[in-house]
């Protein structure tokens, strides 16, 4: 039975190893790392740092070569593809730098499709699909273009759909592999600032990012370097992060 107690995300010892032709890759070496929730957390690192193979290990779409990894207490490491894509869509949202976006699919249609593979997709406590995706759609501040198809959108509007079909299924965790990349520096403030509102709300948020800026608005910073955590820091200790920090403003008496 899953402890309470818990981190949400903890790996032992992950270690991930790719043969590249006659090459072999060591991508994560020996990695361990708790994530309890309610976190925000920022991975960093230069190209080959492990970070990208981190997050796959972490969103349940590869797994390790050896070690140990639970997700909210239950043993995920070793199981079958069947198994995680389960996972996957029960208890894990996606949001990527490319939307991933069917183009000729309406808005609430994109948000609605990892219902489709639910055992319950059809209806759950009586809402149908659309009923759901609508819902999802309002909660980023974009039903008023549920009927629009991805290239009537713009790259912050595909954006905010990509977050809304993360959110369809009321996932543990959010996963956000270089969310702004494809943004200008307005929409990005704009996205970072709806993640801050959802952490606020309680959800758990793990993004890859290689932007400091970015990164600042996380509540923890990770550096990957040669597949190990290289340094593991609050953002407001993070030398590199710390100026990009907002400051907290203090509440009205």
């Amino acid at each position: 039975m899953p402890e309470p107690d818990r981190p949400l995300l903890q790996l032992r010892g992950i270690t991930r190893v790719f043969r590249v032709g006659t090459e072999t890759v060591h991508a994560l070496n020996g990695v361990d790392l708790d994530v309890d929730r309610g976190e925000y957390v920022a991975i960093m690192g230069s190209s080959g740092s492990g970070k990208s193979t981190m997050m796959n290990v972490l969103g349940c779409l590869d797994q390790p070569t050896a070690g140990t990894y639970h997700l909210a207490g239950t043993a995920v490491s070793g199981m079958s593809s069947r198994a995680l894509a389960e996972v996957r869509n029960a208890r894990l949202g996606f949001i990527f730098q490319a939307f991933e976006l069917m183009p000729r699919t309406a808005a609430w249609k994109n948000v609605a499709l990892p219902l489709m593979y639910a055992e319950d997709g059809r209806r759950r406590g009586g809402q149908t699909p659309k009923t759901r995706a609508m819902s999802a759609l309002e909660k980023v501040g974009l039903s008023d273009r549920a009927g629009h198809h991805p290239n009537q959108l713009s790259g912050g509007q595909k954006q905010r759909v990509a977050i809304a079909r993360a959110l369809v299924n009321h996932p543990k965790i959010l996963f956000a592999d270089e969310p702004t990349g494809n943004l200008d520096s307005r929409t990005t403030t704009e996205i970072l600032e709806l993640f801050g509102r959802l952490h606020g709300e309680g959800h758990t948020i793990v993004m890859v990012t290689h932007e400091s800026d970015v990164a600042a608005s996380a509540g923890r910073v990770i550096r990957m370097r040669d597949g190990v955590i290289d340094s593991d820091r609050s953002t407001d200790d993070d030398p590199v992060t710390a100026p990009f920090r907002r400051p907290v403003e203090a509440p009205a008496p």
